[in-house]
């Protein structure tokens, strides 16, 4: 079962694409966050048989949601209505500061983020469910 998975930004969008297994993320994109964005994402879910959504759940370091959150919440529901998937949330902290990190933890080493967070959001939440 494929998945994607949304690092959502208010001016860019990360995602990423699971194997067809749905054991791991892989970046793909990052998206402007604009009038097409729902349109772009519907596109990417067709055009990779993607069967669930996962969306990184942001929140502050008190827990409480930012206003990031609440605007992914409504994207995410437009995106359930659109495509008719199962669009789950998944807690992301500090994903994109880890995935600005290279491999060997220099920082801006890596060049598309936003995807690279996004992987690290759908991985963690294929991870802590498994493949279902």
């Amino acid at each position: 079962m494929r998945h994607l998975g949304i690092d959502f930004g208010t001016k860019k969008v990360g995602v990423a694409v699971s194997d067809e297994g749905g054991q791991m993320g892989f970046p793909h994109s990052t998206l402007k966050n604009d009038d097409q964005l729902l349109a772009n994402i519907v596109s990417l879910i067709r055009a990779n048989d993607v069967e669930a959504v996962v969306v990184g759940e942001s929140r502050n370091l008190a827990g409480e949601e930012n206003p990031v959150a609440k605007e992914a919440k409504v994207f995410a529901e437009k995106l359930q209505v659109e495509t008719g998937l199962p669009v789950h949330f998944e807690p992301e902290v500090f994903t994109t500061q880890e995935a600005g990190r290279g491999f060997d933890g220099e920082r801006g080493a890596m060049k598309d983020v936003d995807a690279s967070a996004a992987a690290l959001i759908l991985t963690s939440y294929l991870t802590r469910h498994g493949n279902h």
